[in-house]
């Protein structure tokens, strides 16, 4: 049996996250989905909190009947070097990481994981989206529907402009 380690902030989760889970799943029986940031909210680069992205990508992968994912909340530490290790103490053991960020890759890869690149779909990344509700740019085709249902309930259009403007 392979298990994978998936990690993202999912601020907020997108097509190209779901993408990465599903091609994910196509190489592994279980993935791990390591929510990263998870103490931060309200703040530009995390405007939703751990809550509410658990509550979209729970959501989306029942509404596409995908199983075999388990969530798990990874706080930051600001501490490159022992990330690895803090990873490893709160979620089960894995075989590989999917990652599409740089410093991830290189600190797996480090402690001696295998790290495999997730696709990147262009036009599609948590910032974007973020500067694309900012701008009142169409953005709501860049998620899944139980995504956009959770930044409705939540009211996280104005959440975003609100925060933006603080600073």
């Amino acid at each position: 049996m392979k298990t994978g380690l998936f990690i993202g902030r999912f601020q907020p989760f997108h097509n190209g996250h779901l993408s990465d889970i599903k091609n994910a799943l196509k190489e592994v029986n279980e993935l791990i989905i390591a929510i990263g940031s998870s103490q931060h909210f309200n703040t530009k680069e995390n405007p939703f909190s751990v809550e509410e992205r658990i509550e979209m990508i729970e959501n989306t992968l029942a509404k596409e009947n995908i199983g075999n994912c388990t969530l798990f909340p990874v706080p930051d530490i600001g501490e490159d070097s022992k990330w690895v290790e803090h990873v490893k103490t709160l979620v089960p053991k894995f075989d590989i990481v999917y990652t599409g960020n740089d410093l991830t890759e290189k600190l797996f890869k480090k402690a001696g994981y295998k790290v495999k690149r997730v696709k990147i779909i262009e036009g599609i990344n948590g910032t974007s989206i973020r500067d694309k509700i900012l701008n009142n740019e169409e953005w709501e085709e860049l998620i899944p529907l139980e995504t956009l249902k959770v930044i409705e309930k939540v009211n996280g259009v104005k959440r975003i402009k609100e925060i933006f403007k603080k600073n």
